[in-house]
Formats: C-alpha cells, sequence, structure tokens
C-alpha cells in the first residue's frame, strides 16, 4: 500500500476513535499525580499552578466555543464513522488556522498535562498528540481535497495547517449562536472540570493525612465549582435532549 493510502487509511481509523485519545493519558497522569504528591505530602503543587493550568485549558474550551458558535450545520461535528463537511469553512478561526478544533483540544488537554508537572509527561503528551493528529488531519484534508478542488486548494495554501497566524483574520459571514455552542460543548466543560477536580482532590487527601473529608477554603472552592457544572451539565443536557429550545435552524 503506497504512503498515502496508508496515511489516509490510518487517518480515517484514529479519527473515530479520537474520543478515546485522553483517557490513557488521563489514567496515566493521575498515577504519576498521586506518586507525586506521597513522596511530597502533598505539598508538590501550589494552587496558583492548578489555576495557571485550568487557565489553559479554559482557553482551548473558549476556543472550541466561538469556532462552534459560528459554524453551520454539517460542518466541524462530532461525528465519528465518517468525514462530514457540507460546506468549507474558511472565515473566522478557519481563516488563521485549518484545524482550529485541533488547536481547542490540544490546549484543552494540555493544561491537564500540566497538572501532573512532569516535564517528561508534557513532552510524551505534545509528541504523541502530533503523531496522532497529524494521521487525522492528513486524512481529513484528503477528504475536503476531494469534495471542494480547487477551492480547498486555494484556501489551504494560504492558511497554516495548526499553528494560527492572526494576520489573516477574517471576520466570520454568519452570526454567533449561543445556543448553538451551548447545545454542543457543555460536555467539554464538564469533563474539564471534573478532572481538575480529581487532581486538586488526590491532592487534598494526602496533604491532609488521607482524609477524604477535610474541607478547607481550597477545597470548598473546587467543590463548588464541580457542583455548579454538575447541575449546568444536566441542565443542559436536559434542555438538549428533551426540548427544542437549544435548536438552531442551519446550525
Amino acid at each position: 500500500m503506497a504512503l498515502m493510502e496508508q496515511f489516509r487509511k490510518q487517518g480515517d481509523f484514529l479519527f473515530r476513535y479520537r474520543s478515546f485519545f485522553p483517557i490513557p493519558f488521563f489514567l496515566v497522569g493521575l498515577g504519576i499525580h498521586i506518586y507525586q504528591q506521597l513522596q511530597a505530602n502533598g505539598n508538590f503543587i501550589p494552587e496558583y499552578y492548578y489555576a495557571i493550568c485550568f487557565g489553559v485549558g479554559l482557553i482551548g474550551l473558549i476556543v472550541r466555543i466561538i469556532i462552534i458558535g459560528y459554524v453551520p450545520k454539517g460542518t466541524s461535528g462530532r461525528n465519528r464513522t465518517e468525514q462530514i463537511a457540507n460546506t468549507l469553512n474558511t472565515d473566522g478561526m478557519y481563516s488563521v488556522v485549518r484545524h482550529p478544533l485541533y488547536v481547542g483540544n490540544f490546549l484543552m488537554w494540555l493544561g491537564i498535562a500540566m497538572i501532573v508537572a512532569n516535564i517528561w509527561f508534557i513532552v510524551i503528551f505534545v509528541l504523541a498528540y502530533w503523531i496522532y493528529y497529524e494521521r487525522i488531519m492528513y486524512a481529513e484534508e484528503a477528504f475536503l481535497r476531494e469534495k471542494f478542488g480547487q477551492t480547498y486548494l486555494d484556501w489551504a495554501s494560504k492558511v497554516p495547517a495548526f499553528i494560527p497566524c492572526f494576520r489573516k483574520w477574517q471576520s466570520p459571514n454568519s452570526y454567533f449562536s449561543a445556543k448553538n455552542a451551548l447545545r454542543r460543548e457543555y460536555t467539554g466543560l464538564f469533563n474539564l472540570v471534573v478532572v481538575f477536580f480529581l487532581f486538586h482532590y488526590a491532592q487534598s487527601v494526602i496533604k491532609n493525612d488521607m482524609d477524604f473529608t477535610y474541607l478547607g477554603e481550597n477545597e470548598i472552592l473546587w467543590f463548588g465549582i464541580l457542583a455548579f457544572t454538575v447541575i449546568f451539565y444536566f441542565t443542559v443536557r436536559i434542555l438538549h435532549k428533551g426540548t427544542k429550545l437549544l435548536h438552531v435552524e442551519g446550525r
């Protein structure tokens, strides 16, 4: 099999299972985090560092929200079985980088990788993400080239694949739909908060002599963030699955 066909086949396979990519890194990272905390009696990571890492993850989520709020239906979706693109997105975030959703994903997961506070873990994560998503981006671009032909080639020749070039920014031609962004990205916020809570809770338990019920100011803050996020998640999910309140025509 020629390399072009092999890369595309691999990319299509990895595309279908891309939602499982973070799971092994989360489990390994949590294990390293717990080990390092045990070695330092729960004082391995200062509180401000959690805020920095959480901020990086939130930036990634905000990038995704901006993208999803503008794109039309049938593009930039969470489809898993096959590539879908009813139109070619070329404005907004797609005018500065060809794969902005994967940039958002990278920042979200980088924030989580940073919590581990292990330089080798972060380096391995970056390399693994690069190798994994390089194949997916190759498969997506092959699909778009076949479907949109010269229109795609003209756009791709001007816009970088992964590192944004903001001087190429073109304002979106459509309006921002908060409903569409909320309907499609509420799960991302939930997952991000749960992961950060688990890392912080593990440190708190170790720091307080394995007391699973200790509640200091920082613990109360994170429990409050988690409680708000859980209520928010199920509220949006009920509205999304049980009503048409978040439905937007053409989005």
